[in-house]
């Protein structure tokens, strides 16, 4: 990706309304007056919108005392805060400039009666949300969930960790104390017969 692009990609809007040529809208701008910041509405017809990406722009008509007002506003501007349609105007074209022309209620679009004010958004990038840390002793297992929509959402729960095992208590056995009799050995004298004893004097 260019150095370019990837600078517009992050300056985009995650979500953008869904805006149509025709229809009357309520433009809720961010305006800083010093150091005060207020919001303001301007309310009127979407004239022709234009540009595509970052300088993708639309163009807000109204008459006020008698004197027709244009405003341009880019639609990933951080100051427009949100665009709420108020009515569902008919239009076979793109730009409508003739409504220039025209003064009082002729310069109004028809009403499309049966259409439902819906204020709809365009989802143009998807918020990344930080998954939390968890800790390398915990395992996660993932559960996957199906909604109503039949999407499957994919759920990682913590393991819990088996309660560890208390250590086996070691019996220990009645000492056995050996008792050993010591006996002296005493020297016994050899008696000697009375015959050996005479060979001997001799």
């Amino acid at each position: 990706m260019d150095i370019i692009k990837s600078l517009e990609h992050e300056q985009l809007k995650n979500k953008i309304p869904e805006l149509k040529v025709g229809d009357t809208v309520k433009v809720h701008q961010r305006i800083k007056e010093g150091n005060r910041e207020r919001i303001q509405v301007f309310e009127g017809i979407i004239i022709k919108k234009q540009g595509g990406g970052v300088n993708s722009t639309f163009t807000v008509r109204k008459i006020a005392y008698g004197v027709g007002v244009e405003k341009t506003f880019l639609v990933h501007s951080p100051l427009v805060e949100k665009v709420e349609v108020v009515r569902v105007g008919k239009a076979r074209r793109a730009k409508l400039y003739y409504l220039r022309d025209r003064i009082g209620k002729a310069a109004r679009t028809k009403e499309n009666t049966g259409a439902r004010i819906e204020n709809k958004e365009i989802t143009i990038k998807e918020e990344i949300t930080e998954e939390p840390v968890v800790e390398e002793s915990e395992e996660t297992v993932e559960v996957t969930e199906t909604t109503s929509n039949n999407t499957e959402n994919t759920v990682e729960t913590p393991v819990e960790a088996a309660p560890e095992e208390a250590p086996a208590t070691q019996t220990e056995a009645p000492a056995v104390q050996e008792v050993v009799d010591t006996v002296k050995e005493e020297s016994v004298e050899t008696v000697k017969d009375s015959e050996e004893v005479k060979k001997e004097e001799k």
